[in-house]
């Protein structure tokens, strides 16, 4: 996979166009856990092409800003980990759970009533979609372990750790099927080693290693502060940021643009690859290309460039198709004006 330096890539999701989806009522919400199909506006027999269609928009969205590795904007999923932690067997898909989302609230999860374990491949099909429509190399997203532990009521295993690590195994499956279907890049995203750094010391890296044990192709994890669009106030610094040295991953995906990170803190992660985030989604204004560059800069100080991937803060679901687009391009200018300043 030959990059440029700068790589520009999504983290995982991009706007869903009105037609396809409730964003009035996705934005009301915290991502769905369990089904929600009360969002698509499509009616059912003709929402997979209506997917389709969307994935197109945002591949081609992608392309036109600049992008060098290209996703599917998880344009057919309501969140980014309800898709596979609802395709698991062992999980009562008719009788949700109950737990505390990261803002302390009760929201409906998943209900694990069962041994946890993958039946089929769940992302396959979105990948080979997404490499018929691009010639350029894809990323696949899929959620990490720990975290679907923490997002599902566990009435079966009487651990957490149990349950983490039989997560664990369905996505290491995934992962190595994934890889051998063409992915060159495939993402864990793991949030809630942030919003529940304790547990994650206790078990989550050992979650998270055993989802990428004897994985051979880059694998990235993507741990954040949340969607700025529904939680506004971002912590000075992560809670849990340096363990992930100690992790299997080639890529550690971190936000610092709306935060305004120190990037000191990446010292602690030499030898990963960074995926940086150089792009606040707290709004719909488009940054400078002037801005962006110097959110780069400051990582620099700290990170080789040669090791530097740029990327948003986080998934751009939540903000309009428009300014997606122009923060996008934003970040390819930067990195373009950057490759040839630092070559």
């Amino acid at each position: 996979m030959a990059l440029p330096l700068f790589p520009c890539t999504l983290v995982g999701s991009y706007p869903q166009p009105d037609w396809l989806i409730d964003r009035e009522r996705l934005k009301g919400r915290f991502p769905p856990r369990t089904r929600a199909k009360e969002l698509w506006r499509v009616a059912p027999e003709l929402l997979p092409e209506a997917q389709r269609d969307a994935t197109r928009i945002a591949i081609a969205d992608q392309e036109r800003a600049g992008l060098d590795i290209i996703g599917d904007g998880e344009t057919g999923r309501e969140s980014y980990s309800n898709h596979f932690a609802t395709a698991l067997d062992g999980i009562d898909l008719d009788n949700p759970g109950e737990a505390l989302d990261r803002s302390g609230e009760p929201v409906y999860v998943p209900r694990i009533t069962g041994p946890i374990r993958r039946r089929h491949p769940v992302g396959l099909e979105g990948l080979a979609f997404l490499k018929a429509n691009t010639d350029r190399p894809v990323k696949f997203t899929v959620p990490g372990p720990f975290t679907m532990s923490q997002q599902a009521q566990d009435d079966y295993y009487g651990s957490r750790v149990e349950a983490a690590m039989a997560y664990a195994d369905a996505v290491n499956e995934e992962v190595r099927d994934l890889f051998a279907a063409g992915a060159d890049v495939v993402q864990l995203d793991e949030p809630y080693m942030q919003a529940r750094p304790e547990a994650a010391r206790e078990y989550g890296l050992e979650a998270l290693n055993r989802a990428l044990a004897g994985i051979s192709g880059q694998t990235c994890v993507h741990i954040c502060f949340g969607y700025a669009a529904l939680i506004h106030e971002r912590p000075e610094g992560y809670s849990y940021l340096p363990e992930l040295a100690g992790a299997c991953c080639g890529q550690v995906s971190v936000e610092t643009a709306q935060s305004h990170l120190d990037c000191s803190v990446l010292e602690s992660l030499a030898g990963k690859d960074i995926l940086l985030g150089v792009i606040d989604l707290s709004s719909n204004e488009v940054e400078s290309v002037a801005t962006v560059k110097e959110r780069v800069r400051r990582a620099l100080v700290h990170v080789p460039k040669e090791r530097i991937v740029l990327a948003p803060d986080c998934g751009m679901k939540y903000l309009s198709r428009e300014a997606a687009f122009g923060k996008l391009q934003a970040m390819v200018g930067a990195a373009r004006e950057l490759r040839e300043e630092l070559a």
